[in-house]
């Protein structure tokens, strides 16, 4: 009786020490500690951000109550009654981390597993990450309509494939990713074609899906220099998806502009980190240095070519407190020229998180004023 007693002590004490800590924890987790944690979400409003997160605090408190008060005894009762096939039961549910591992990473053997089927297609590259596939075009359905995505020789989003982007012309160059390529509307609805249609200039859509500042910056400083007459260069940045600045499992910039390889993750971590983009804060405290000195040098690479730099913000919900906080430390104090444009409701296209075209139509009229008055 007592060599049976031994497990089900420890095996009890093990449930009351794990209840316990989903009880304290979403006690210590307050509002202001996620927020430091948990960046701000395209995906989701505020307010709905907030509403996750008081029921996963509230759910991992309702665990740790069952957990003691509930599976404690009867998994103790169990122990004792058949511990062999209790030690079965754990032993195969940790073989199935190690399995998992192998059989994620056997779906997929390489970093591709970011570049899903989505129109526009993308490619890999070993400095930028990906870039789009040129000299083709995309279809995608998108609020029943069905978009079309020309992309010229160069990798430019155009009108037409036998439009392709004249390197002798006047241009305004953007750079960016989904919202300044135009994803879900037509070339003629994107920011950057309604801005060269107000101001009477060409424009040269470099954004690219899934794009970060840095990967954005990477391709401007790759691509500027094929323009003989850049007049502007008009690029985006959103605190809604900071937390792609965060990301080193691409190719990415660290401090000082240097460009460092991806890190290989394991698939279960890369997963874990989509359902939980948990950040610690010295991770967080780096991205916003490194974005600021990466908008920064975007700037600066414009002022070299005689063009206009403007980074456009588009605040799509209405700014809270954090992201405010965010746009504050990176642009703000930084002095760097910037044009925030803020939307708070019926600025998205139906069932889809991309701006609409009358949203993209009001972007680019405030873009387009503030390259007249400059």
């Amino acid at each position: 009786m007592r060599a049976a007693s031994l497990p089900r002590a420890i095996a009890e004490a093990a449930i009351v020490t794990a209840g316990v800590a989903l009880v304290v924890a979403p006690l210590c987790a307050s509002q202001h500690w996620l927020d430091r944690h948990f960046l701000p979400s395209f995906f989701l409003m505020r307010r709905w951000y907030v509403l996750v997160e008081s029921a996963v605090r509230l759910a991992l408190a309702t665990t740790g109550v069952v957990l003691i008060w509930v599976v404690r005894p009867r998994l103790g009762r169990a122990i004792a009654q058949h511990p062999a096939g209790v030690a079965m039961l754990l032993f195969a549910a940790a073989l199935a981390l190690p399995a998992s591992e192998l059989v994620l990473s056997w779906m997929h053997p390489s970093t591709e597993w970011r570049l899903p089927p989505v129109e526009p297609l993308r490619r890999p590259d070993p400095e930028i990450g990906w870039t789009v596939i040129p000299n083709r075009i995309g279809h995608d359905d998108v609020a029943n309509r069905v978009i079309d995505y020309a992309i010229d020789a160069s990798g430019y989003r155009v009108r037409r494939l036998d439009e392709p982007v004249d390197f002798a012309r006047p241009t305004v160059v953007f750079t960016g990713e989904s919202v300044m390529a135009g994803k879900g509307l037509s070339w003629e609805e994107s920011i950057p074609a309604q801005v060269g249609a107000m101001i009477g200039a060409q424009s040269a859509n470099l954004a690219v899906y899934g794009y970060a500042t840095d990967q954005s910056y990477l391709r401007l400083a790759r691509e500027l220099q094929r323009f003989e007459r850049p007049v502007a260069v008009v690029s985006l940045f959103m605190t809604a998806v900071f937390g792609r600045d965060l990301d080193d499992g691409r190719p990415h910039l660290g401090s000082g502009l240097v460009l460092l390889p991806a890190v290989e993750h394991g698939r279960l971590a890369a997963l874990s980190r989509l359902l939980v983009p948990f950040r610690r804060e010295a991770t967080v405290e780096r991205g916003i240095a490194v974005t600021r000195e990466v908008l920064g040098a975007t700037v600066a690479l414009a002022h070299a070519r005689g063009a206009t730099p403007l980074i456009l913000v588009p605040q799509f919900n209405r700014e809270d407190a954090l992201e405010h906080t965010l746009r504050s430390r990176i642009l703000d104090d930084a002095g760097l020229p910037y044009l925030f444009v803020e939307f708070d409701e019926d600025w998205r296209l139906p069932w889809d998180l991309h701006p609409n075209a009358r949203t993209a139509r009001a972007i680019a009229a405030a873009v387009a004023a503030r390259l007249r008055g400059r």
